[in-house]
């Protein structure tokens, strides 16, 4: 294990769902400097070695994680992109039963579950005029 793929572990181990460009960021204040190909090389090695898991919520950037081996799920919001964990759906792992596995050992479940985070909620009922007040107004 290469000092730069350590600092690339420690930053995927400070930030959960973080993506390669804040990792490159990360290590480049930890270490100096560091081409973003190396970062990349880095995560994918560290995923390839399962040390690290790597998800791609769709419409956005590759995100990694040190959070492996338990078949965990994700929260995903639309309006700020804000990724956070969520156990197993239902069960032991994969979590979901497929309703024909077409002769597949299956094995792991990839879910994302897609919404609003609770900040982003409070902030668009905060813009929201009640019904008092667009009567008021007009």
């Amino acid at each position: 294990m290469t000092a730069q793929r350590l600092a690339v572990l420690r930053a995927v181990s400070a930030t959960p769902h973080v993506t390669a460009d804040a990792v490159a960021e990360a290590v480049r204040a930890e270490i100096g400097t560091i081409s973003l190909q190396s970062v990349y090389d880095a995560l994918g090695l560290l995923a390839a070695e399962g040390i690290i898991r790597r998800i791609q919520p769709s419409g956005s950037a590759a995100r990694y994680e040190d959070r492996v081996g338990d078949n965990h799920h994700h929260l995903i919001c639309r309006s700020c992109g804000r990724v956070v964990d969520v156990d197993c759906a239902v069960g032991a792992a994969p979590c979901l039963n497929a309703v024909d596995d077409k002769g597949y050992e299956i094995d792991e479940a990839e879910v994302a579950y897609w919404g609003r985070c609770p900040d982003c909620l409070g902030r668009s009922r905060k813009r929201k005029p009640t019904t008092k007040q667009r009567t008021r107004n007009g």
